[in-house]
């Protein structure tokens, strides 16, 4: 099948402001990146919960769910890291232009991974969020004893050792889960979210 032979039907739908209406809320996507056992997957999880009590339907995109179902075709060397951000990407523009508050959490760990995924979501909905905490003490937590395999030669690429991570530079909230605790952080992300999505 050639590139003409595809006919969207996207302008014959309801549009992203009508749903926006009807769910009173406005659609945006809520990027966490950081490295593994930073705590974006525990602020998601948090934040939905949070958006759930004021009455604001969200989806959580976590990197690892992700991982085990559409992206289970995906290794971790460079290309397929890109594409695996690629479709979350294209997942969360779907949902968000459908009027749903997305929460994704996934290392991203290049900037041209998450300049291109502003580019497909779009600048105006898209709110980058960097979830800051070192390596080492990443390290230190490894709740999912990754650092120990990584460290034991089992896990190659691995994200802050062999992979580097290139820290955001104009990340719209940076959130140091270094210093702050899980409380501290999770309300000052929920009070920044529930300005930008109030419709």
């Amino acid at each position: 099948m050639f590139p003409q032979d595809i006919h969207p039907i996207t302008d014959h739908l309801v549009n992203q402001k009508s749903k926006e209406t009807l769910l009173g809320q406005r659609g945006a996507v809520f990027w966490l990146c950081g490295l593994s056992g930073s705590g974006k997957s525990t602020l998601a999880i948090k934040l939905e919960k949070d958006l759930h009590e004021c009455g604001f339907y969200s989806v959580v995109l976590d990197g690892d769910n992700l991982r085990e179902t559409i992206n289970q075709d995906l290794s971790f060397n460079d290309r397929d890291r890109e594409e695996n951000i690629r479709r979350i990407a294209q997942l969360s523009k779907l949902l968000s232009s459908n009027g749903i508050i997305v929460i994704v959490s996934a290392i991203t760990p290049k900037e041209s991974f998450r300049i291109k995924s502003k580019e497909i979501i779009g600048e105006e909905n898209y709110y980058e969020i960097f979830v800051h905490a070192s390596y080492e003490k990443c390290s230190k937590r490894d709740v999912k004893g990754l650092y120990a395999k990584a460290d034991k030669g089992l896990i190659q690429d691995f994200t802050g050792k062999k992979s580097n991570f290139e820290e955001p530079q104009k990340a719209w909230l940076t959130i140091n889960t270094e210093e702050d605790s899980v409380l501290e952080s999770s309300n000052n992300l929920l009070s920044k979210v529930i300005v930008e999505i109030k419709n």
